[in-house]
């Protein structure tokens, strides 16, 4: 509440490089915190979950726990950016994968 009450834009799980980062207890409270904010003076204020993300399908439980607890509205870049790093290697294979119907070799199909 804190950096919100500053003018914070956006308040973020962690820097990604802790040994425990981003995680849906600790995210919910303050997505909650987020949205009580919200209520209470009309501004809104973005959400960026960061460590731990390293998948397609991780990245999708964060964006269902957004959309169920902040909205659709709460979806967009504005007010929601994932911080991770090592997801675009995974996001490269889904996409791959959806355009041949095969998984990349790690070595030889997608240059990165």
């Amino acid at each position: 509440m804190v950096s919100m009450m500053a003018g914070s834009d956006f308040i973020k799980t962690s820097t990604g490089k802790e040994a425990v980062n981003a995680t849906f207890p600790v995210a919910l409270v303050m997505l909650r915190a987020i949205r009580h904010y919200m209520e209470y003076t009309g501004h809104k204020v973005g959400f960026k979950p960061a460590g731990g993300i390293r998948t397609a399908k991780d990245c999708l439980q964060w964006l269902v726990l957004m959309k169920e607890e902040l909205g659709v509205e709460w979806l967009q870049p504005n007010l929601f950016r994932i911080g991770a790093s090592t997801l675009l290697g995974d996001i490269e294979r889904q996409l791959f994968h959806y355009c041949t119907g095969k998984y990349a070799s790690s070595t030889y199909d997608i240059a990165m």
